[in-house]
């Protein structure tokens, strides 16, 4: 038998009512869709199990994660030409609608049978335990918020070495033109970030800064070693704290520089006269987001400044409504939660900050997700070795699938710096308020 990849297309283009946008190729050898185009293999028919068992994304993920489902050529290529049926039609009532028609359909219900037969009756197994995430206790306590980080981040300090290069710093770089027009690298763009960061907080020597969120250390490194401050660095995870401890006592800097395992609701030892907080609120949830930005509200200084760089999601019509994507929730960030921009900058003003300037990086961030699939599929086998198979490929979609979400504008990421401001209005920032762009 050699028609399950024509049957395939088939149900797909009834189901879409317009043609495939990608080839297929199944495990039988047999091919259809579009010659040329990029080509989703179905290695084994346990994916049809799993998305018939789990219809949508997470079907998808859990073949993907297991090596059922693979890409022949441009990942890029195949994720731009799915992701109008993923985002667009998820959303368009119409499409739904004509699902939902579909079900009823007595000839698709014959086709969903013969998928079945295809595929199996019994339920697929599951991915290897290790990819997937562990759910105790309630949400974003700090019992589950350490268990959710450490799901995400302790997966190998030398697997993030090899994905991030050499800064070590995992969110959105700045990639400032070069002379002549030169790109410049990661590593250039990562500092250009760090230092960006220090120079919007007003960094001076002397001053205490806290990182929330510090990861491995690099920006707490950059700023005591450029800035002359002393730094605090606090993180949920042992293994990025014993990394960082290990940069810090390299650099000469440990009389300035202390790294903590320390849950952000537990720092009390304020005021600091500025706090970072990058690509750290995502995991902070809806129902605690206030408490996270008075908080930090309370161990600023007057006069006190707070960057926080954060990933943003378009609003929707009925807030109510937001789900996190099932793909990310069960394998990538668990609890992580999304945001509008507005309701991030509500909340801290909430709080009593003032919001002062806000800066969108969509665009760099997709930017860097690229880079960083680069070093993922340069060398994705000492990946695959260094964590698993499964958890290589995970990070290999998600940062794929992300740049184009940023490209798209499904997502964006943005910088806010908020002033704790004296009860005198005096901000501390001059009527220029980009003083840091220099010029």
């Amino acid at each position: 038998m050699t028609d399950v990849a024509p049957r395939l297309a088939a149900l797909a283009e009834r189901l879409l009512e317009e043609p495939l946008p990608v080839r297929i190729r199944a495990w039988d050898g047999s091919e259809a869709g579009p010659p040329g185009a990029p080509a989703l293999r179905i290695r084994h028919r346990r994916a049809l199990r799993r998305v018939l068992w789990s219809p949508g994304e997470l079907g998808l993920a859990r073949a993907w994660v297991a090596g059922e489902l693979d890409v022949d050529g441009d990942l890029y290529g195949l994720l731009a030409q799915l992701a109008p049926l993923i985002w667009e039609k998820s959303e368009d009532s119409h499409a739904r609608q004509r699902v939902t028609a579909l079900v009823r359909d007595p000839d698709v219900r014959v086709a969903v049978r013969e998928l079945l037969s295809l595929g199996g009756p019994l339920p697929p197994p599951a991915p290897p335990r290790e990819e997937r995430r562990r759910r105790f206790g309630v949400r974003h306590t700090p019992g589950r918020d350490r268990q959710a980080v450490r799901h995400h981040y302790d997966v190998g300090n030398d697997f993030y070495e090899l994905v991030l290069g050499p800064s070590m710093v995992y969110s959105c770089a700045y990639w400032e033109p070069g002379n002549e027009g030169r790109t410049p690298s990661l590593e250039e763009a990562q500092h250009a970030k760090l230092d960006l960061v220090c120079r919007k907080l007003a960094l001076t020597p002397g001053s205490r800064l806290l990182d929330v969120g510090c990861g491995w250390g690099s920006l707490v490194l950059h700023a005591a070693r450029e800035y002359g401050v002393s730094a605090v660095g606090i993180t949920l995870s042992h293994e990025q704290a014993t990394y960082a401890r290990k940069r810090v006592a390299e650099e000469g800097l440990a009389d300035r520089v202390e790294i903590r395992v320390q849950d952000y609701r537990d720092v009390a030892d304020g005021p600091y006269e500025a706090i970072a907080s990058i690509g750290m609120a995502e995991h902070v949830g809806r129902e605690r987001y206030l408490e996270y930005a008075s908080g930090l509200y309370s161990l600023l200084k007057s006069g006190g400044r707070l960057l926080n760089h954060q990933i943003a999601r378009r609003p929707m019509r009925d807030e109510s409504a937001y789900q996190v994507d099932d793909f990310i929730e069960a394998y990538v960030f668990p609890d992580g939660e999304l945001a509008p921009l507005a309701r991030t900058a509500g909340a801290l003003e909430e709080a009593g900050f003032e919001v002062r300037d806000v800066e969108s990086l969509r665009e760099h961030y997709a930017l860097t997700l690229r880079a960083w699939v680069d070093n993922l599929e340069g060398a994705f086998a000492r990946a695959a070795a260094l964590t698993s198979p499964g958890r290589a490929r995970v990070w290999r979609l998600y940062m794929a699938a992300s740049a184009l979400a940023f490209e798209r504008n499904r997502i964006g990421v943005n910088q806010i710096l908020a002033v704790r401001t004296p009860v005198s209005g005096e901000s501390g920032l001059p009527l220029r308020t980009r003083e840091w762009l220099g010029g």
